[in-house]
């Protein structure tokens, strides 16, 4: 499903939390800057956090819902896709009766932050900008996990105030 990774290759994906849910600040303040990535109920973005993040990689932390939805920073993979415990939790809110402890549906990775951005990069932003009018964001998205491309991520950390 995936392309093969060159030795050393870093990869790039987007990530959504609302902000009154759990804020790019709220990693900050997480201990040791790092947090599970759980709760996600699409296969597609499954399949990303399962198959495709690997330690190393970066995310953009976008805070989706918001007013307005923007880039707030950048976290990266610190543990890559084991299975949600929340799916196995008949008291958590993303509960899924079917998904078995033996052979999990749902997949979640650690994720810790590395930098704020001096200037949030907004979705209207995104949207207005030619060189990422093709980003997964603008395409799919209401997925809550997406690929970005290397061109994608130099372009919008420019815009962000933060090293690529």
């Amino acid at each position: 499903m995936f392309a093969p990774r060159a030795k050393g290759e870093r990869r790039y994906w987007l990530i959504k939390s609302e902000p009154d849910v759990f804020s790019f600040d709220d990693l900050m303040a997480a201990p040791d800057r790092t947090t599970c990535w759980d709760s996600i109920r699409n296969s597609g973005a499954r399949n990303f956090l399962r198959d495709g993040m690997k330690t190393g990689d970066r995310c953009f932390y976008y805070h989706s819902n918001a007013e307005p939805s923007a880039i707030a920073g950048v976290c990266e993979v610190v543990r890559e896709g084991y299975p949600d415990h929340t799916a196995f939790d008949p008291s958590h809110e993303y509960y899924d009766e079917k998904s078995d402890p033996e052979t999990p549906t749902w997949f979640m990775v650690d994720v810790k932050a590395v930098a704020a951005f001096k200037t949030p990069v907004t979705l209207p932003q995104i949207k207005a900008d030619p060189a990422l009018a093709e980003m997964a964001l603008l395409r799919v998205s209401r997925l809550s996990v997406v690929p970005v491309t290397p061109d994608e991520w130099a372009h919008v950390c420019a815009l962000g105030g933060v090293k690529a």
